[in-house]
Order: C-alpha cells, then structure tokens, then sequence
C-alpha cells in the first residue's frame, strides 16, 4: 500500500492554526493604545536610564570644580555648559537625577507602607482607635509642607533624611484614610465575617484577606505621587532645607542658576529641564495606569 503523505509545510500550517494565538494582556494593549502614557513611559525611561548609567554616560566629576571653565555655553565637551564654579552641568543633572529618584522611591515606599498598615488598622480596630488614629491623620495633614520642612530641618538639620521624613510625614495621612474608608466597607463583607467564624486571626484577615483588595487603587495613587514628592525635594534644596551642596541635586543646581542668572541661563535651564520632563513623564504614566487598571473610570467604559 502507498502510504499517502502531506507536506511539512502543511502539516505545520495545520498545527499552528489549532493553536490559540497568544494575545498581549488587556492590561498593556490599553496601556499601548494611551498615546500620553506611552509618551510619559519614554520620559520616565530617559530620566532613569541617565540616572542609572550617569557614569557610563558621562566622564565628569559631578562636585569637580574647574574655574578656568565658568559659565562656559553648551557645547561638544560641555552638553549642558557650566555653572559658576565650572562644574560640568549635564553630569550634575544626571546625578542629580539619582538623589531625586531614590528620594522619590524610599519616601513613597515608607509613606505607602505607614499609611496602610495605619488605615488598616483604623478601619478594623475599635472605635477609640480609629477616632485616635484620625485625629493624628488630621493634625499631620493641618500642617503646610513648608512649614513641617521648616520644623524639621532645624531639630535635624538639612539633609537627604528631612527630606524623606517630610515627604512620609505629610504623605501617610493621605493613604491612611483611602484605605480605613475602604477597610471599614469591607469588614463585614460576607467573606471577612465566614473567616471570623472559622477562626481567623485579626493579623491573617487584615493581610490576607482585605489588604489584596484595596492594595491596588493605592498603588495607583502612589504612582500618581511620585512627581509630588520630586517637586518637594527639589524645591526643598532650593530652599536650602535638603540635601546640602555640593551633592549635585536638581534643587540645587536650580539654586546656583538663580544667583547667577545675569552671568549665565544655562544653569536654571540644566536645572528647571529635568524637573519638568520628570514631573510630566510620572504624570502622564500615572495617570494612563489608573485609566488602565481602574474599571471604575476607565475613558472607554
């Protein structure tokens, strides 16, 4: 008998076509199709890239000081010019951008965590404790950013640590309260109360079962925050209440342009660029992630 036989190129076709084609998650196609989320995603990226490989990127010593070179113009051997002591301005920026990321990232990272753990609390516990803990959200909240920077930085001087401890002290509240309000809709839900009843401790409800489903909006918020708390220390260092010079931070670069301005534009320019792209890169990407992973305000719903 002759054994009849398809082509590989058929038998290949025919498989494939049984196979389901793997589609992109809904998540990163409405992600994709958000052009100002795309366009912040790149600013985002550009301002961590340099802020990573600052040193790849560039040969400079971000505090070298070279007076010969003052105020000299952007060029071939300066990106950016030079500041009034001849620093190298684009090296500046891009270690500038390593202070304000790091602040931005280990300040919103404590703020998100006090201010959960806190609201948790709050919204589960007695009522003594949750009518003590808002009473402290409040208070914290009542004070002006600049003045608790103010407050602040004379019990423990200026530094990386104020900064950071400001952002947390006036961030906190905020994620506090979102998450008690939602905590207090959920504890009686039916599978909070079924948990109850089987036994379950407060810590294994608290974490396991409500912290999953209010987690996710407060992410989102987080995210949203980020250019907040860049803005905070770049505008505390400028103020003289951050990080001291010469640590080459946006705020201070900004500082050193504004004394010399009539010498030289460059400076405010390096300094007031960075902050900008930062603050719409993180905007714009904070944003297009709430639209995508929040149902409730979705633009295509």
């Amino acid at each position: 008998m002759t054994r009849a036989f398809e082509p590989a190129s058929a038998n290949s076709a025919v498989a494939h076509a049984g196979r389901p084609r793997r589609r992109r998650p809904d998540w990163l196609r409405h992600l994709m199709a958000d052009r100002l989320g795309m366009f912040g995603l790149v600013l985002v990226a550009l301002v961590v890239i340099g802020a990573v490989f600052a040193d790849v990127l560039t040969s400079y010593d971000p505090i070298r000081m070279s007076p010969r070179d003052r105020f000299a113009a952007p060029g071939l051997d300066h990106l950016m010019g030079t500041d009034n002591l001849g620093r190298d301005l684009f090296t500046r920026v891009l270690h500038g951008g390593r202070i304000a990321l790091t602040v931005a990232m280990a300040a919103t990272a404590a703020s998100l965590a006090l201010g959960v753990s806190l609201g948790l609390v709050a919204g589960y516990g007695p009522r003594w404790l949750d009518n003590a803990l808002i009473l402290l959200f409040d208070a914290l909240r009542s004070f002006p950013t600049v003045m608790l920077a103010l407050a602040l930085v004379t019990l423990i001087g200026p530094s990386l640590a104020a900064v950071i401890l400001v952002v947390v002290l006036s961030g906190a509240p905020s994620y506090g309260r979102i998450v008690r309000t939602q905590v207090i809709s959920l504890k009686r839900a039916e599978f909070v109360l079924a948990e109850r009843s089987m036994g379950a401790g407060t810590a294994r409800i608290l974490f396991v079962h409500l912290l999953p489903n209010v987690i996710g909006p407060i992410l989102i918020l987080a995210s949203m925050d980020i250019p907040v708390v860049i803005t905070i220390e770049a505008g505390m260092s400028f103020l003289g209440l951050g990080v001291p010079p010469p640590t080459p931070s946006w705020g201070n670069i900004l500082n050193d342009g504004f004394s010399f301005i009539r010498e030289s534009i460059w400076p405010v320019i390096a300094g007031g660029v960075p902050i900008i792209v930062a603050t719409l890169g993180f905007t714009f990407l904070g944003e297009a992630l709430r639209d995508t992973f929040d149902p409730r305000i979705r633009k295509d719903m």
